[in-house]
């Protein structure tokens, strides 16, 4: 009974060394993250304070500002996917009349204006309010960590995953210095703590994890800001033409929410010359090898003229605008005279390009000063086809062999009438309403059309004048205008982003304790051990390479002669005793 007794008392005395143990190493490996702890909400006490700090933690959590992060990708898509009206209105008002059901629906659900939508919006602004309420008490719990010390080393290190130990006839102290001193040399933060040295390293992957969560919001705060300030036109210009940065000047323009006048860049510009050459030869035969325009600009009312040389994605930066060059065609000067040989127009005419070989279209439209054989005041339209190299007739249609101008053939067809122009709705100047136009006719009654070579002169029926294609044939370069305040500081989020996730994703925190005492036959026994945040094979690694340098600094002590009557081995060598989780 006595017996039974003192083996429970001894069961129950290591049960609570072991709590005590577990207690100590959990203490040592704590705050080797910067996480917040989550605690079990006790639902049945909880009251209004508490369900909305619960609500907070949960908001605040990483695997909420992960879905919210998610969710707002997967929103993201029906932006690229669905027409938007920010940007394309023609796309959408096509989407609405050949999609009667759908159309309605994504009314409903704002997918026509994706990035402006209230449920777009709420994701946006949980995932701002989460990445704030999830940095702020990290970044002061890391600043604590910081102006602390590592925790001491615990009680028995030999528990840890690696560790290693000898026995040494230099003195504890200096077996601490010793330690203290390379473990600074390698860059660890460490301090005497007891008959310890205690160290920690690693701290860069916090201040990763932390730079990640926080360019994250810069990224946020920028996309924001970009949408509301932004704006964006386009502009086709002839060579030899100007363009001034005034919202009458623009084909079209679209523009953040925010965004007024007054934030237009003070600039101009004229377009000089564009130069355009093409592979000759080969399988790339017709892509362009130089693609670039020659302008001459000036900054503000007073600017100094000066000359740029604008590239494909190599824009003019103005302020906070750039100047892309984002097209190209070609733009044939016309004449037109009437029955008396007045001129009535005479311009170079933009036409569209309809395939990479640069087959145009457009038309010719005169307004004023033409009148009819009668005397009547009409006007005339042409529709035009243009090729810059034209195939010939064995080739059967009217499409251009390459996109330099070798052979430019220009095609007309001829109508006169009332174009509407005066009806007040906007009309493009690359289409022609034919509802009040008739058709001049040929000698068989058909539709009058002519092919032209520069320098070529198509005579219209019944006395109606005259059509002249110059041999002066220019080009034109379409241009880009952007102002996006924030793209510098999304770009700026994103690299540190990258690099924060790099060093919160490669950067081991962990820490080493070295223990010197005096053992009970007056030698010296060493105890190293280490402890990562996650399990690592850097951590036994390094710990191994540490204890080799100290091991040659503090060399084992030699075995004790070996007792006969004592069975028990307790010298360690680890030269002889390979340590567990660490190499010599």
């Amino acid at each position: 009974m006595s017996k039974t007794t003192t083996d429970d008392s001894h069961r129950a005395a290591d049960d609570t060394s072991k709590a005590a143990d577990d207690q100590d190493l959990g203490a040592a490996g704590s705050q080797l993250s910067t996480a917040p702890t989550e605690d079990a909400p006790n639902l049945p006490s909880l009251g209004v304070i508490g369900w909305a700090r619960w609500f907070w933690r949960q908001l605040t959590s990483m695997r909420v500002a992960l879905l919210l992060l998610l969710l707002l990708s997967l929103g993201a898509i029906p932006g690229s996917l669905i027409p938007q009206t920010g940007i394309d209105e023609t796309a959408v008002a096509d989407f609405r009349e050949r999609h009667d059901v759908l159309a309605p629906l994504y009314d409903k659900l704002g997918l026509f204006h994706v990035y402006s939508s209230v449920w777009f919006s709420a994701i946006y602004i949980l995932l701002f309010v989460s990445l704030i309420g999830c940095i702020v008490p990290r970044t002061w719990q890391f600043v604590g960590q910081l102006r602390g010390r590592p925790p001491g080393a615990p009680r028995r290190l030999t528990r840890l995953p690696a560790h290693t130990t000898w026995r040494t006839e230099a003195e504890p102290e200096a077996v601490r210095e010793a330690a203290l001193a390379l473990l600074k040399k390698r860059r660890f933060r460490a301090h005497l703590a007891g008959d310890a040295v205690a160290a920690e390293k690693g701290y860069l992957r916090e201040v990763g994890n932390l730079l990640f969560h926080i360019a994250l919001i810069v990224m946020l705060i920028a996309f924001g800001w970009g949408q509301l300030f932004k704006s964006e036109g386009n502009k086709l210009i002839v060579e030899g033409d100007g363009f001034a940065n005034t919202l009458t000047q623009y084909d079209d323009f679209k523009s953040g929410s925010l965004f007024t006048n007054d934030d237009l860049e003070p600039f101009s510009f004229d377009v000089k010359e564009f130069t355009g050459t093409y592979e000759r030869t080969g399988p790339n035969k017709g892509t362009p090898r130089t693609y670039q325009s020659e302008l001459t600009y000036t900054e503000g009312a007073d600017g100094k003229e000066k000359t740029a040389l604008v590239k494909v994605n190599k824009p003019l930066e103005i302020g906070d605008a750039k100047v892309y060059l984002v097209s190209h065609g070609y733009a044939p000067v016309i004449t037109v005279r009437d029955g008396k040989g007045k001129i009535v127009y005479r311009d170079a005419v933009p036409l569209l390009p309809l395939d990479a070989n640069v087959t145009s279209s457009g038309v010719v439209k005169v307004l004023d000063g033409y009148r009819n054989p009668g005397g009547e005041k009409e006007q005339l339209g042409f529709n035009a086809f243009f090729v810059p190299t034209f195939g010939g007739s064995a080739a059967g249609t009217m499409l251009s062999q390459f996109p330099a101008l070798d052979y430019p053939v220009l095609a007309l067809s001829a109508y006169h009438g009332d174009l509407k122009a005066d009806s007040g709705i906007p009309q493009s100047v690359y289409q022609m309403d034919k509802t009040k136009m008739k058709e001049f006719k040929d000698a068989e009654g058909e539709l009058f059309k002519k092919l032209l070579t520069p320098g070529e002169t198509m005579t219209l029926p019944d006395g109606a004048g005259s059509v002249t294609f110059e041999k002066d044939v220019r080009e034109w370069a379409g241009f880009q205008i952007v102002q996006e305040p924030g793209g510098g500081w999304a770009l700026g989020g994103a690299v540190a982003a990258i690099a924060g996730l790099a060093g919160s994703l490669f950067i081991q925190r962990r820490r080493v304790w070295v223990r010197a005492v005096r053992g009970e036959d007056g030698v010296t026994v060493v105890e190293m051990a280490g402890l990562g945040r996650s399990e690592s094979a850097k951590v036994p690694e390094e710990l191994g390479d540490l204890a080799g340098i100290l091991y040659d600094r503090a060399p084992a002590a030699p075995d004790p002669s070996p007792d006969p009557t004592d069975s028990t081995d307790t010298a360690t060598d680890p030269e002889a005793v390979p340590a567990e989780g660490a190499e010599k």
